[in-house]
């Protein structure tokens, strides 16, 4: 099972599990929120009972004491003194029960998965979804910035002509409020990725082509992700080979390429879809980043 059936599953639940937060949470040693670990089961077929020991073994952990399995019993026992240089190691305690949470939550859902859905015994194959970009089949954290003007980001802005009232997708000062965390998605179809958009505020949604009213051709944040909607898929393809690490974006199933509005250079500047020219505004940075 990959992390977007387990984003599927956990839908159809009712619950909110994005792949890109899958990827990050198990990549980490820190302790998973609690309504991570309840989502996450219950997406891994858990049971009530089994689902509320992972709680409860998550609680244990969060206030200091090791996890113990369901059926330990309880033995009454005289601790033996501990050398004087013990204290110093206890800092160390809590990263290492967490670390080792992490990895029975990795072992044992990996063996559930196994056993439930099955294996293949055939290696699997890993399609290059962007040409010149490592990105990983379960999806990589990036920054996107335009080569024209590389002191500006993929961030959330306004219609400056105030026709569209939406939040949209534009250029602005990296790293300022408006900057969402960027996670390319890929779905599997013809090298086809989401643009995921998580919002310190608003959360998590993908990036969707504007198809038809007063903001047609430009980009927004939607708050939904939907595999199937073509509006919300993209191809990334490489500038030439001449410009090693820029990228063209395509909206999929198009001819058509993401640039700048009237070729414009100040912050604030609108992302839209436009007629492929191979202008320099068609040309963005693509960087893959460590998880926020």
């Amino acid at each position: 099972m990959t992390y977007r059936q387990l984003a599927g599953r956990a839908k159809e639940l009712g619950g909110t599990l994005p792949a890109s937060t899958v990827a990050t949470t198990l990549g980490r040693t820190t302790l998973p929120r609690e309504s991570f670990v309840e989502t996450f089961t219950r997406a891994c077929g858990l049971n009530d009972e089994e689902v509320r020991r992972w709680l409860d073994s998550r609680t244990r952990i969060a206030m200091g004491a090791s996890p113990r399995p369901a059926d330990e019993t309880k033995v009454e026992a005289v601790a033996p003194p501990e050398p004087e240089a013990a204290p110093r190691r206890r800092r160390w305690r809590a990263p290492m029960i967490v670390a080792a949470f992490m990895s029975v939550v990795l072992v044992g859902t990996l063996g559930y998965l196994t056993r439930s859905f099955g294996a293949s015994s055939k290696p699997k194959e890993t399609a290059v979804v962007v040409p010149g970009l490592d990105v990983r089949e379960v999806g990589s954290w990036v920054r996107i910035r335009p080569a024209r003007s590389p002191e500006f980001c993929l961030a959330e802005g306004t219609d400056r002509t105030r026709l569209y009232p939406g939040k949209i997708v534009a250029q602005q000062t990296c790293g300022g409020d408006a900057s969402p965390h960027l996670f390319l998605d890929p779905v599997g179809e013809e090298n086809a990725v989401q643009i995921q958009w998580h919002h310190p505020e608003t959360g998590v949604g993908c990036v969707t082509v504007v198809n038809e009213g007063l903001g047609h051709d430009l980009l927004e944040p939607r708050d939904d992700c939907d595999d199937d909607g073509m509006d919300q898929l993209f191809t990334i393809g490489s500038a030439g080979p001449a410009e090693p690490g820029r990228f063209v974006i395509r909206p999929a199933g198009t001819s058509q390429c993401l640039g700048l509005r009237d070729l414009d250079t100040v912050a604030g500047t609108e992302v839209v879809r436009e007629r492929c020219s191979g202008a320099p505004d068609q040309t963005f940075l693509i960087e893959l980043i460590p998880p926020p």
